[in-house]
């Protein structure tokens, strides 16, 4: 007779120490939910500052865990899905950090870890598409022969994976300057706080250009010159607070979308912010958006950027692309 064990499905955690307010008790929930629903004992295993999470996930991976959960912030997600894409190891989201924004995205629990780790658990997989930008300060080729990390993705040296938007201007600007302390004692606000002390900045001359898909949505051409708070490109539409900014984007669908936000003065904030509140797909006059397999950027000047909620430093280009069905994800 086999060892019953050998049949169990393994899980491993990997958490961020910062993000787990008592440690010892996330422990023993999860674990009791894995033994509930026959699966091994969890590993935990912790990120630092010079190992984010995807060396954790990439050895949980060649030990032979079925299932690699990130425990922390959205950085913490896109750290431990870097190294899931392209195989068939599924990753889990336990919630940990402010936006959770993936999560949110699937519909999967974000206020109690007892229920995204049933949920996890008692769950299925999921298929996923991911986006992989790359930020320079040339423009960018849309199609790359560049040396590829060892995935079966393809994803290339010089690319970032990102799982929910990457973009520039006033989104970039915003992660740079959101004060952590006000972060922690707030959440998502802490972000509106910060973009109080953006909006009137002087924006910059952006081209965006669409290759492969519909292109500009609601117009003939694949291309917007522009000048622009922010560019930002997404492979989901949601943002904190439940905020559609791309309500037609959908994480399994084979394209990115994407919006160039054009606003003048406070008025043209209050009207690009109420065409997004009602959800109008179509089209604003200072508001564009585009949907299409693979999306070039080049502003006149470098500006913030940001992936996933991470600032990046100022760039004047990107090129992303997406990579279709090459995440697995546990759901509900």
């Amino acid at each position: 007779m086999s060892d019953l064990s050998t049949a169990r499905r393994s899980l491993t955690v990997v958490y961020h120490p910062h993000r787990v307010d008592d440690l010892d008790d996330a422990r023993t929930t999860v674990a009791k939910i894995c033994a509930d629903n026959g699966w091994g004992e969890p590993r935990w295993v912790q990120t630092t500052a010079e190992e984010t999470g995807e060396k954790q996930a990439r050895d949980a991976v060649r030990d032979g865990a079925d299932v690699v959960a990130s425990l922390g912030g959205d950085g913490t997600v896109r750290a431990v899905a870097s190294a899931l894409v392209g195989t068939d190891v599924a990753l889990g989201l336990l919630p940990g950090g402010t936006g959770n924004l993936l999560a949110r995205n699937l519909g999967l629990p974000v206020g109690s870890l007892d229920e995204a780790a049933r949920t996890l658990v008692e769950g299925r997989d999921r298929r996923i598409d991911v986006g992989a930008v790359r930020l320079a300060d040339d423009l960018p080729e849309p199609e790359s022969s560049r040396a590829t990390k060892d995935s079966p993705a393809g994803v290339a040296d010089d690319e970032e994976v990102f799982l929910v938007m990457t973009g520039f201007g006033l989104d970039g600007e915003i992660m740079a300057d959101t004060d952590e302390k006000v972060k922690e004692a707030v959440g998502w606000v802490a972000y509106v706080l910060a973009a109080f002390k953006k909006v009137s900045g002087r924006g910059f001359t952006v081209d965006v250009k669409a290759h492969g898909g519909e292109g500009v949505v609601g117009a003939t051409g694949s291309d917007v010159r522009r000048h622009a708070a922010a560019v930002i490109v997404g492979n989901c539409g949601t943002l904190q607070g439940g905020v559609e900014l791309m309500p037609d984007a959908t994480v399994d669908d084979g394209v990115l979308d994407a919006v160039v936000l054009a606003p003048r003065g406070a008025l043209g904030w209050a009207s690009v912010v109420a065409d997004v509140a009602t959800r109008h797909r179509a089209g604003h006059q200072r508001l564009d958006r585009l949907v299409a397999e693979r999306l070039t950027v080049e502003a006149q000047r470098p500006v913030e950027a940001e992936i996933d909620g991470d600032p990046v430093g100022a760039h004047r280009a990107l090129a992303a692309r997406v990579i279709p069905d090459s995440l697995v994800v546990r759901v509900g």
